[in-house]
C-alpha cells in the first residue's frame, strides 16, 4: 500500500480521502493544513492518524509516497515542488497553477526528480468522456472540425455564495477571477485536439446588477471564447445565468458528430437521415430516442455496480494515476495537456483584461 498524505483540509479534501480509500491502492497516513481546526475536523471525521499544520514537518516525519495538494492555487508551486523534492509523487487540485510559467516550474521539478505529477481534471473520466475515447482512437468521427464546450454554474449555490459573500475569498485573487476556477473543466476536454499555436478571441462581462461592492462588481460572470488551431476550432461558453446550468461538449468531425452531456452522463451521435423529404425526417427522432434509452440503461448498470456516484470520475482518474506510479503506465493527464490548459487560460485572462 502506498502511503498518502493530503495537504489542504477544505471541502474537496473529503473527496480525495474517500476516493484514495475506494481504489484500495493507498493508505491516508496524514493530513495537513495551516488552520489547526481544519486539520482536526478532517482527521477526526475520516479517522486519519497523522495531523499537521506544517507541510515540511509532515513530509519529514511521515515520508509519504504520494501527496495530494488540495489548497488554493497560489500555494501549488511551493507545495508541489516541496513534495516532489521530498521524493513524493504529486496529485494537484485544479487550477493546477496561477499561470503557465508556474505550471512549467512544477512540471520541470517533477521531470528533474523523476516523479509523477497529475491534476484533478476529473470530468475527462466521466462516462461520456470514457465513451468518447474509443471513438476518437479508431477515427470513427473522422478528422475533427470543431468542438463546442459549455459550462454553467449557479452563483446561488454553495460555491457561488461563498465567493459572492466574501470579498476576501481566494477566488478574487486569481488572475481570471471566477472563471479561473472553472476554465480547467472547460479546457481539459479539448486541449488534446489543439496545438500550442491556438489563437484566442474573448468576450467577458457582468450580467448581474451592480452590488455596490467594488471587489464583487469587478467580477464578470459570463464568458465566451473562440480558439483556432490549424483547421480545428473551439468555442466555449461559461455562464452563471443560463438555465439549466449546462455541462456539455459537442464534437464535430468529418464523418460523424457526437453530443456529450456530463450532467446526464450521455453520449449520442447526431441525427442523420438519407430518406427523402418529410418521410426521412420522421426517423431521426426515434434513432435519437433509442440512443438516450441505451444511455439510460447503461447508467442504471453503473448505478447498480456503485459506479455512478459524483466522484466516480475522480476514482477512475486516481486509479490511472496510481497505475502510472506503480506500473509505469501512461500519465492519465499528459504534461503537455496540463501545460496547454494553463497557456490557454493565460490567453483568455489576457483577452479579458484587454476587454475591460
Amino acid at each position: 500500500m502506498l502511503k498518502v498524505a493530503v495537504i489542504g483540509c477544505g471541502k474537496i479534501a473529503d473527496g480525495h480521502v474517500e476516493q484514495i480509500r475506494a481504489i484500495g491502492r493507498g493508505e491516508v497516513v496524514a493530513v495537513c493544513d495551516r488552520e489547526p481546526l481544519m486539520v482536526e475536523q478532517l482527521a477526526v471525521r475520516m479517522k486519519v492518524p497523522g495531523r499537521y499544520t506544517d507541510a515540511a514537518e509532515m513530509l519529514r516525519v511521515e515520508r509519504p509516497d504520494v501527496v495530494h495538494i488540495a489548497t488554493p492555487p497560489e500555494s501549488h508551486v511551493m507545495l508541489a515542488c516541496m513534495a516532489l523534492r521530498a521524493g513524493c509523487h504529486v496529485f494537484v487540485e485544479k487550477p493546477f497553477a496561477l499561470n503557465a510559467a508556474d505550471a512549467q516550474v512544477i512540471l520541470d521539478c517533477a521531470s528533474e526528480v523523476g516523479k509523477r505529477v497529475s491534476v484533478n481534471y476529473l470530468y475527462n473520466f466521466e462516462p461520456p468522456g470514457l465513451m468518447l475515447e474509443p471513438l476518437l482512437a479508431r477515427g470513427a468521427l473522422g478528422d475533427l472540425v470543431h468542438l463546442d464546450t459549455q459550462y454553467g454554474y449557479n452563483l446561488g449555490g454553495d460555491y457561488g455564495l461563498a465567493v459572492m459573500s466574501d470579498p476576501n475569498h481566494w477566488v478574487h485573487r486569481l488572475p481570471g477571477k471566477l472563471f479561473h476556477n472553472v476554465l480547467d473543466h472547460v479546457l481539459a476536454k479539448v486541449v488534446a485536439h489543439i496545438g500550442d499555436d491556438a489563437a484566442v478571441q474573448v468576450l467577458s462581462f457582468r450580467r448581474r446588477p451592480a452590488s455596490g461592492v467594488p471587489t464583487l462588481d469587478a467580477l464578470p460572470d459570463e464568458l465566451r471564447f473562440m480558439l483556432r488551431s490549424g483547421a480545428v476550432t473551439v468555442s466555449g461558453l461559461v455562464s452563471a445565468h443560463g438555465r439549466p446550468a449546462a455541462h456539455t461538449l459537442r464534437v464535430v468531425g468529418t464523418r460523424d458528430s457526437v453530443d456529450l452531456d456530463y450532467t446526464a452522463r450521455t453520449l449520442v451521435h447526431s441525427a442523420n437521415w438519407s430518406q427523402p423529404a418529410s418521410v426521412g425526417r420522421l426517423f431521426p427522432a426515434f434513432v435519437q430516442a433509442r440512443q438516450f434509452w441505451r444511455n439510460g440503461w447503461r447508467n442504471v448498470g453503473l448505478f447498480r455496480r456503485h459506479e455512478y456516484h459524483y466522484f466516480e470520475c475522480m476514482r477512475v482518474l486516481l486509479s490511472r494515476f496510481y497505475d502510472a506510479i506503480e506500473h509505469q503506465a501512461a500519465d492519465p493527464i499528459p504534461p503537455d495537456h496540463i501545460r496547454r490548459v494553463c497557456r490557454v487560460i493565460d490567453q483568455i485572462v489576457e483577452g479579458m483584461e484587454a476587454a475591460r
